[in-house]
């Protein structure tokens, strides 16, 4: 990699194939005469252009990364940036900007053949991908970018050996730590709160696709909460498990003086301390032991994601229909008004017709669908739009005032990237979500190469059968589609969700 002198390396993949790579991304500076590692795990146009434009394309390497070979968002991603690149080098040359990451035999590989990729690198195919992370899903980009993955192994490896069968149980990490989340979801605390130092402010989502992945099916599982800003004791309800990981000197008083608060309570707050980023490695395999322990207590299979899978054939239909007629079919909003809309399935459409009774409005409707979560219950603001900072931080608010007042645990994902990770606890796990989904129109149009959808096309495919989906599972669903100002849009979501809401002390309850 350093021979061809590559500036940027950017992973195109999704879920398990590019949740590692992030935290790596995000946790490690990049080191000098490599890459910088950059992850786009996207279908959103403006992501993907901003990725275009933010790196150069003539020194710039791609992994294309699924296991199965055939996941819809890395293929079109990499169909998109061959092109890109081929426009700017050449196509003789192009290939050997490209890396394959797949299990053997996959069409992926069958693809980097015929275009002639750098090299192509195997997955394990017994190693599901959210449990990837020490194969080479994780560590070929690491190792790619200056990342010294034999000192991580020798973390990991230091895990694996205090988690061996001859350990005893009260001295294995993994077997503990999972047997704390799995008695503690048994018991009502499915929510785990995850805490994170700010060195380590990544590694959240991983665990959440690790933990909500693996657990949430057959109508049981974790809830993982990533990203929540901490809050007094009182903003919490009998169902919060609470696991604070941070790293030595990475010092942040308030959240430790918080963390500190939270115990004293009483709430129930598991701590792990990193002294160095390489021990990472050793996190990974903790938390991938101690998930298999959770869900062998919790009663279900750790190992397969039957309600991804559906959402994905979903998706499949809706593209396939697209490439075929121009279209994904006609849908009506029941609700609009200053240029919002909102969309929501007959069964959730009755219902909160019949809550908000006469008072036709935003804050009336969203004021009824926040307020059929109650005690246990979690709301989830599902967002498929451009995953920029100030774009989270308005959300973060949405959710804060949710939290303070309905006294749930609250989620953000940005989609499709959250369908490939909590989206099965979402549609399999406990029927205790209360769902936001929020799109926009985009700004920006990207055409996929050979086919007749574009980028916006297919994201608009991933979010009708995210709700279709949810629908069809019994869960508790709305849509509020926000037009092209995504800012002015999730204010107007803000100002409908304040007055909507009773304030925190009365909704504390």
């Amino acid at each position: 990699m350093r021979d061809a002198a590559f500036t940027d390396a950017v992973v195109l993949g999704m879920g398990g194939s590019s949740l590692c790579p992030d935290v790596l991304a995000a946790t490690f500076a990049p080191e000098p005469g490599f890459p910088t590692l950059h992850v786009l795990d996207s279908t959103d146009p403006a992501q993907v252009k901003a990725m275009e434009e933010r790196v150069d394309l003539a020194t710039t390497l791609f992994f294309v990364s699924s296991k199965s070979g055939t996941t819809l968002e890395p293929n079109i991603l990499a169909s998109y940036f061959y092109e890109a690149v081929t426009k700017v080098v050449g196509e003789e040359p192009a290939g050997s900007h490209f890396v394959a990451i797949t299990d053997p035999g996959s069409p992926l590989e069958d693809l980097a053949r015929r275009h002639g990729y750098r090299a192509v690198f195997h997955g394990v195919p017994s190693i599901g991908g959210r449990y990837s992370a020490l194969s080479d899903f994780g560590v070929v980009p690491a190792a790619a970018c200056g990342i010294d993955v034999v000192r991580l192994f020798d973390s990991a490896e230091t895990m694996a050996h205090a988690c061996a069968p001859s350990v005893p149980a009260a001295d294995n990490p993994g077997l503990l730590l999972g047997a704390v989340i799995g008695s503690a979801a048994n018991t009502g605390r499915d929510k785990l709160t995850l805490i994170t130092s700010p060195g380590l402010s990544h590694l959240g989502a991983w665990l959440e696709q690790l933990l909500a992945e693996s657990t949430g099916k057959s109508g049981r599982g974790v809830i993982p909460i990533d990203r929540e800003p901490l809050g007094e004791p009182e903003a919490y309800g009998s169902d919060r498990l609470f696991a604070y990981i941070s790293l030595t000197d990475d010092d942040d008083a308030d959240q430790d003086a918080r963390v500190s608060i939270l115990e004293e309570a009483g709430r129930p707050v598991v701590r792990i301390e990193l002294s160095d980023p390489y021990e990472l490695g050793r996190e990974f395999f903790r938390w991938e032991f101690a998930t298999a322990v959770a869900g062998s207590l919790i009663g279900i299979n750790p190992f397969d994601q039957p309600d991804v899978e559906e959402a994905k054939v979903a998706v499949r239909r809706l593209t396939d229909r697209y490439d075929q007629t121009g279209t994904l079919g006609d849908q009506k909003p029941f609700f609009e008004a200053d240029g919002l809309a909102l969309y929501a399935d007959p069964s959730n459409r009755a219902e909160l017709a019949k809550a908000a009774g006469e008072d036709v409005s935003l804050s009336a409707y969203l004021g009824a669908h926040l307020a059929r979560a109650g005690a246990g219950d979690y709301v989830a603001l599902l967002a498929y739009v451009d995953m920029t900072p100030a774009h989270e931080a308005l959300l973060t608010e949405i959710r804060t005032m949710v939290r303070d007042a309905r006294r749930v645990a609250t989620c953000v994902g940005f989609g499709p990237r959250f369908q490939h990770s909590t989206g099965q606890a979402y549609k399999g796990g406990p029927n205790t979500g209360v769902f936001l989904q929020i799109t926009c129109e985009d700004t920006v149009t990207l055409a996929v190469p050979g086919h007749r959808y574009s980028f916006g096309v297919v994201k608009d495919a991933e979010a009708r059968s995210d709700l279709e989906v949810m629908a069809e599972r019994g869960r508790r669903a709305l849509r509020v589609h926000v037009g092209t100002d995504v800012i002015a849009g999730l204010e107007q979501i803000r100002a409908a969700v304040t007055s909507a809401l009773p304030p925190a002390d009365s909704g504390s309850s």
